[in-house]
């Protein structure tokens, strides 16, 4: 794939994988592995930010590493990397600072909610966590960025950073755009229709890739349902039409179908509903968990994975700073 398009996304190691992020985020990774020249890192340095306690660290890249590659995600056919192991990220994210400006970083809409979250912890790298951002993109000049909804801005401020550097050094780098799966992003709302899955705020209601089949079950036998429709025509309440996105997510069509037509048929019997979703559910995931587990418990393959990746990323990173440093100047010899 050596004239393939570039895609570069970056995965924090907090928290647990959850459905959400495996149908927003993991599944189009593993879709776009074939078609694609795929940078994948975990970014334990931006998680430093907010979570400055290290203890953790070094567990939760495992497992995100373990969590990604159980999902389908091959370490073969992409660069999966620790952003930590690709000391090149900081010397283009220093050279990029000087471009960024402490007046538009501190109108960001990220930096502005953490000041808020953890108002005894605001440190530069967290006002400068765009540039960072920029540097992580920049570093393998990716053309496509897989984000969502929240980190629309930053991208915006990734394209600000480029374009200032080709203007004044010299085109180096393209614009990074963001990859829009269209109708493959799927939005996976939480057991209690009231959001999306979240890794922090609810965690009844949303279900972990972790997750034993014990728990699984009680979570989906708790999701809120009512007495049922009285007419054929009342729309699905939040909480019901929940039920029903994620029994599209993972059970047979013919299942969905026929509790539609229980529902428009006032004979629905949520209980059953329930009860089926949970088995489905946990046909789903229960492989995934049990190879996250197997992978864990490999710490040499561990080990293999991420040497092999910060491999693939150093090599393409060293290629860029050649570039960047010539076009600065910074040659001296």
């Amino acid at each position: 794939m050596m004239d393939a398009k570039i895609v570069m996304s970056g995965i924090r190691p907090t928290g647990l994988l959850h459905l959400g992020n495996y149908f927003g985020a993991v599944q189009n990774y593993v879709r776009m592995q074939q078609s694609y020249n795929c940078f994948f890192m975990i970014a334990d340095l931006h998680s430093l930010t907010t979570h400055p306690d290290t203890k953790e660290l070094k567990e939760n890249v495992h497992r995100v590493i373990a969590e990604n590659i159980a999902c389908g995600l091959d370490p073969n056919c992409v660069a999966f990397y620790c952003q930590s192991h690709v000391q090149e990220t900081s010397e283009l994210y220093l050279y990029l600072n000087m471009l960024a400006y402490k007046g538009e970083l501190e109108k960001t809409v990220t930096f502005k909610e953490k000041v808020r979250q953890q108002p005894e912890n605001v440190n530069a790298g967290l006002l400068t966590y765009p540039v960072l951002q920029t540097a992580d993109i920049l570093l393998h000049r990716a053309s496509l960025v897989p984000v969502g909804k929240d980190q629309e801005q930053h991208l915006e401020m990734a394209r600000n950073f480029a374009n200032r550097f080709n203007h004044r050094y010299g085109e180096i780098f393209p614009e990074p755009q963001a990859f829009n799966f269209g109708s493959d992003l799927v939005k996976v709302p939480s057991l209690d229709g009231s959001g999306k899955m979240s890794k922090s705020e609810n965690q009844n209601a949303t279900i972990y890739l972790a997750d034993e089949d014990d728990e699984i079950r009680k979570k989906i036998m708790r999701a809120k349902t009512d007495s049922g429709p009285t007419d054929s025509q009342t729309p699905k309440p939040d909480y019901i039409e929940a039920i029903f996105l994620l029994m599209k997510l993972v059970s047979k069509e013919e299942v969905v179908n026929k509790f539609n037509e229980d529902y428009s048929k006032c004979s629905i019997r949520y209980g059953d509903m329930k009860n089926q979703l949970a088995d489905d559910m946990i046909e789903f995931i229960s492989p995934i968990r049990n190879n996250v587990k197997d992978i864990l418990q490999n710490k040499k393959y561990l080990q293999q994975v991420m040497e092999q990746g910060a491999e693939k990323a150093r090599k393409s990173a060293k290629t860029t700073m050649e570039l960047v440093r010539q076009a600065m100047g910074l040659n001296y010899y």
